[in-house]
This record gives structure tokens, C-alpha cells and sequence, in this order.
């Protein structure tokens, strides 16, 4: 299974960042990271965009839920029959807004493999015989940070910009709004965050690099689909 898991995402994306290093002028591994990045987000722009709008909906009928909550508060097997059938006459997946995450999870697994063989030079034996072995690799991101190592200002912007989208999506939300998923929202809201920039601090900047630009394309896809709507 990881060979398998090796060959049909960890490899192809090692190749795809060794090529865009190789004809990227610099030969810096920041940029050709920042040009991986907006081609997978490009590629999975359309599951973000329907997991957004999915949000939004949801966001948009809780006043609706909170008034079945409220008028089934004392019986908790007819509030659940309720929102269930609410969901069903709407046509509404719940569930939706979670595919971009599930998606993403592989290609975060497999980007950190990506990253640890291409930020190391380690890459002997899996490129394809079009991409040139660039030799030594240049980790210093524009002379400034070496993305090879863990990188603080890196582990900050990380949590920082993932705080701003959570804290875009939540203001979306009714004033006053009640309910368990409201609250865990809230929660989750500086949680994550947080737990983003712990896990970035101990990782390569180059993963924290990946995960900056992707936090700030969502941003604009996001204000983009929400002021759309």
C-alpha cells in the first residue's frame, strides 16, 4: 500500500517540484514550492468552491436549525428527526463541506515526503527520465530562511492566516447564534490555529511555506464566493 501510495502521489509530485525548481529562473525551491501549491489548488479548485458554497448554505439556514433545536430542546430523538428531514426537504449534505479536507489529507501526507526528499537533494532513483537531477538543491528562500529547517516566522504566518479564514467564515454567522455546531465552530477557530503553528514550528519551512500559500489562495477563493453570494 505505500508503494502504491508512493508511486501514484508522492512521486509525480516530487517530479512536478523538481521540474518547476529546474525551470523557474533562481533555481530557488521556495518559488518552485509557491508554483506546486497554486497548481494543486488550481486542480482542486472546484471541490473548494462547492465545499464553500456548501458553508455558506449551512451558515445561511442556522437561524432555522436554532428554532427546531429550540422547539425540540427537550426531546433529543425528535430535534435529530427534525434536522434530518429539514436537511432532506432542502437537499442538504451536511457532510458536503468536509470532502476538500478528505481530499487534501493524502496530498499533505504525500507533500511531506515530497518536501523531506527535495529540501534533503534526496532524490535520487525517483525521477522520471524527462526531469533532469538538478544536483545540489538551493533551500534558501530568496537568501532570507532555509526551508529546509523549522522556521518560527514560517509556524506564525501558518497559524496566522489559517486564524483569518476561520475567523472570515465565522463572521458569516447569525449574532446571537446558538448551538452545539456554532460553539465547536468558535472553538475550532483557535484551535486549529494554534495547533497549525505547533506542528509547523516542528516541521521543515518548506511544509509551513506550502501551507501559508494555500491558507491565502482559500482567503480569496473564499471572499470571492461569499461576497459572490
Amino acid at each position: 500500500m505505500t508503494d502504491f501510495f508512493h508511486v501514484i502521489l508522492t512521486k509525480p509530485l516530487l517530479n512536478l517540484l523538481i521540474w518547476l525548481y529546474n525551470v523557474i529562473p533562481g533555481q530557488d525551491i521556495g518559488l518552485a514550492i509557491i508554483a506546486l501549491t497554486i497548481l494543486i489548488r488550481l486542480l482542486l479548485y472546484p471541490s473548494f468552491q462547492k465545499s464553500l458554497k456548501s458553508q455558506k448554505h449551512l451558515q445561511d439556514i442556522q437561524p432555522e436549525l436554532d428554532e427546531i433545536r429550540a422547539r425540540h430542546k427537550d426531546d433529543k430523538e425528535a430535534q435529530t428527526k427534525a434536522i434530518m428531514e429539514f436537511y432532506q426537504k432542502n437537499k442538504i449534505n451536511p457532510f458536503s463541506s468536509c470532502l476538500p479536507l478528505l481530499i487534501q489529507l493524502p496530498i499533505l501526507i504525500a507533500l511531506y515526503q515530497v518536501f523531506l526528499r527535495g529540501l534533503s537533494g534526496n532524490i535520487a532513483g525517483d525521477l522520471y527520465g524527462f526531469v533532469p537531477d538538478p544536483g545540489s538543491i538551493n533551500t534558501n528562500f530568496f537568501g532570507l530562511a532555509n526551508l529546509a529547517n523549522p522556521n518560527p516566522i514560517f509556524a506564525v504566518l501558518a497559524g496566522g492566516f489559517q486564524f483569518i479564514q476561520s475567523r472570515m467564515m465565522m463572521s458569516r454567522n447569525q449574532p446571537g447564534a446558538q448551538g452545539m455546531a456554532n460553539v465547536m465552530n468558535k472553538q475550532m477557530m483557535y484551535f486549529m490555529p494554534v495547533l497549525t503553528g505547533i506542528i509547523a514550528f516542528r516541521l521543515p519551512a518548506g511544509l509551513a511555506l506550502y501551507w501559508v500559500v494555500t491558507t491565502l489562495f482559500a482567503i480569496g477563493q473564499q471572499y470571492y464566493i461569499m461576497k459572490k453570494g
